[in-house]
């Protein structure tokens, strides 16, 4: 039985470096992407804006790397109803297996459920992607975009906006079948 594998990348509120405010980050943006080999749900996708409750403005540093506008977040749901949209995109496909590039996709959903108090839906598997792509690679890990150059792919759309590097996290992952 194949796996399906959820490539998911998350945006989060930042400021510039020096700011107290850094260690309070929040997801703002998710995004996923299923990649299901062999199946005809591969490439099904998920995307939210997520409004934060913390610090609800968005600071200018965060607005220019994201792209993401305040009105964006403030039409937003916030973390426990844009998490319970995944949870049920995740429930229409079946088990899943969490992947993103590092661990900081994880760090940071289990610090927003913590903090609004919603139940982590991933259980403990987990697949860090930028992991086996240096391992595979036999190479120091690196960043999406850098791993990206080195297979001699372009990426599409916006970078450091999450859908947009789930899915050229999903097509690193694909050309090097990072999954078997």
């Amino acid at each position: 039985m194949s796996r399906n594998y959820l490539i998911i990348d998350l945006e989060a509120t930042c400021w510039d470096r020096g700011d107290p405010r850094r260690k309070e980050s929040e997801i703002i943006e998710i995004g996923a992407v299923l990649v299901a080999p062999g199946t005809d749900a591969d490439g099904r996708e998920f995307q939210t804006f997520v409004q934060p409750v913390r610090h609800p403005g968005l600071s200018e540093f965060c607005q220019e790397l994201t792209s993401i506008r305040q009105a964006d977040v403030e039409r937003a749901p916030r973390f426990p109803g844009a998490l319970a949209q995944l949870t049920s995109f995740v429930e229409r496909i079946g088990r899943v297996v969490f992947c993103s590039w590092g661990d900081y996709d994880r760090r940071q959903f289990l610090c927003d459920c913590g903090f609004h108090r919603v139940k982590y839906p991933f259980g403990k598997m987990h697949v860090n992607l930028k992991a086996r792509f240096a391992e595979r690679m036999r190479c120091r890990p690196c960043g999406m975009e850098q791993a990206a150059r080195m297979l001699h792919l372009d990426l599409r759309g916006t970078h450091h906006r999450a859908i947009d590097d789930a899915r050229n996290i999903a097509g690193v992952a694909r050309s090097l079948s990072l999954f078997n």
